[in-house]
């Protein structure tokens, strides 16, 4: 490779030191060696150097194994050190990292070996078992991690232990910033599981310095999101963009989150809206403040986040994203305005559109649509599905198949998704503003509200909840608060209590699946009740 090559003279465009991963982690790995990068959960930790130094021995490996520049390469890794150098590894010699849900089984994980084109694959020895029933597609080599286990036939098995030797060779060409870094694929509420091509540029802008300027390079930001969800492969790579520092951590667990941050020293997290109210539900503890947490990014924004801020002594931000755009929406700290998503950042445009792409009234429901000023700022396309970027795409503009509405002061306040909007007896509803009322009440630690069909034709509400350890949930009192909160057609006239709400790895509710459910036994009908209770009177 020249390194001499020209950058980009575009002043949108960074330089590569700054927003490709491989010459951000040569930078400051040269400039700050001995800085943390990255904590674990055990305590141990690696500096820049050390960051630097594993992911050329991996990369190393991979060119000995074949992969060269513009490849794809799978990885099927809970989080933890073998997932992030991996990640950094592919990166580094220019290839295309293609994380695969750890939850994937079946047609699920056929579909994403198949759609995602790569040749090799480098699996947790406890997931590999599940190729042995699905069609491997074009793949022909499997890495193993951690414990051994039988390959499935076609595929040739090796360890990262067994491939080193020999010199690592810079790539072809130069890493540029429009590069497919990534193929993140979506959750597929839509259809077969979507793979978002990713450049450096769209991860950078994601939530890079420009996007997120309350989060700096002193910060360690708490990475608990899996590394196949935006959160878990963007925060990584945006923290060695700033010269910050990661805290990884394999998944979020509630009763162990505080002893998390104080010992891994995290002064940043990002947490779902659920998480939050988990957080919060737990037991008043005096230590409640003793933690370096400065600052949460809380989505959504829940009706407690003063509560979660006076108790915890947190900032509270929140923003509007999703896996195929780059943060549009953020708020300033500590938002007033309830249930706001924040507002338009600088470097994107933003609509509100029916369904022909017209712009609607201020205050009126639409769907968003955006484009960012920033080249391959936002998702490039699905990988080899031409008719859903088309569709994503039409008239130049991305739509999110999410509704909003906007105040006259510019707030963007979230609806629903137009698939889950719940139409009853004329009336719209929106199951994330219904959602947001059930978990008001003290007794409810996780709610999701569906529609089911209505004897009269359109839907009936049905919310299925999951009650706070130690506690008990009492379908009428609940609806009779709910009466307080909610207009009159918003209330459910059904109530499903589970232990746990069914969710995916990044904590999504399974919404796919309640509706399939439907109307279970165990199911409390409101209307029922009431004529179980007229004719005891009588």
């Amino acid at each position: 490779m020249n390194d001499m090559t020209p950058e980009s003279s575009d002043p949108r465009i960074p330089p590569r030191a700054t927003c490709v991963l491989r010459y951000a982690l040569d930078k400051h790995a040269h400039d700050t060696p001995d800085k943390i990068y990255v904590v674990f959960g055990d305590g141990s930790e690696w500096t820049y150097a050390e960051m630097l130094d594993r992911t050329k021995a991996r990369a190393l490996a991979l060119q000995n194994l074949g992969v060269a520049q513009g490849d794809h390469v799978a990885a099927w890794l809970p989080n933890g050190a073998e997932a992030l150098a991996t990640f950094f590894a592919v990166n580094y010699i220019g290839a295309v990292f293609v994380p695969i849900n750890t939850a994937y089984v079946g047609t699920i994980l056929e579909h994403v070996i198949e759609n995602c084109g790569a040749n090799l694959i480098v699996a947790h020895g406890s997931l590999v078992p599940r190729l042995h029933d699905v069609c491997l597609a074009a793949l022909a080599q499997l890495v193993i991690i951690g414990p051994d286990t039988e390959a499935p036939a076609g595929l040739t098995a090796t360890r990262f232990e067994a491939c080193g030797g020999g010199t690592l060779q810079p790539p072809a060409q130069p890493v540029e910033p429009w590069h497919t870094q990534a193929v993140v694929y979506t959750s597929g509420t839509t259809g077969p599981s979507k793979g978002v091509l990713m450049s450096y540029l769209h991860l950078f802008s994601n939530a890079g310095p420009e996007t997120w300027p309350f989060v700096t390079g002193e910060d360690r930001f708490l990475i608990n999101m899996p590394i196949f969800h935006i959160g878990g492969i963007g925060l990584p790579f945006v923290m060695l963009a700033r010269g910050g520092s990661i805290a990884l951590w394999e998944n979020f667990k509630t009763d162990e989150f505080w002893d998390f941050v104080r010992r891994t020293e995290c002064s940043a997290a990002f947490l779902l809206g659920v998480m939050a109210t988990f957080l919060l539900k737990e037991p008043m503890s005096p230590r409640d403040r003793e933690h370096g947490l400065r600052l949460a990014l809380m989505v959504p924004l829940t009706e407690n986040a003063a509560d979660f801020r006076s108790r915890f002594g947190v900032d509270i931000y929140t923003i509007f994203n999703m896996t195929e755009i780059s943060s549009p929406i953020v708020s300033a700290p500590n938002p007033t305005v309830l249930g706001t998503c924040g507002t338009k950042r600088a470097g994107v445009d933003v609509r509100l559109v029916d369904e022909n792409d017209c712009e609607v009234p201020v205050g009126t429901v639409g769907e968003m649509i955006i484009r960012a000023e920033r080249p391959f700022a936002m998702m490039h396309g699905y990988l080899n599905n031409p008719d859903a970027t088309a569709r994503a795409w039409r008239n130049g503009w991305f739509h999110t198949g999410d509704a909003f509405r906007m105040n006259a002061e510019g707030h963007y306040f979230f609806v629903d998704r137009i698939k889950d909007a719940i139409r009853r007896r004329g009336e719209n509803i929106s199951s994330f503003e219904v959602e947001a009322e059930v978990i008001v009440h003290a007794d409810v630690q996780e709610a999701a509200a569906i529609g089911v069909p209505s004897p009269h034709g359109e839907d009936d509400v049905m919310i299925v909840v999951a009650p706070v350890a130690g506690r008990a949930i009492d379908e009428t009192a609940l609806i009779e608060f709910l009466k307080t909160r909610l207009p009159y057609f918003m209330v459910p006239r059904y109530v499903r209590v589970m232990a746990e709400l069914p969710k995916t790895p990044t904590a999504k509710v399974q919404k796919v699946g309640l509706r399939a459910d439907g109307i279970t036994p165990d199911t409390w009908d409101r209307e029922t009740a009431q004529i179980t209770i007229k004719r005891e009177r009588l």
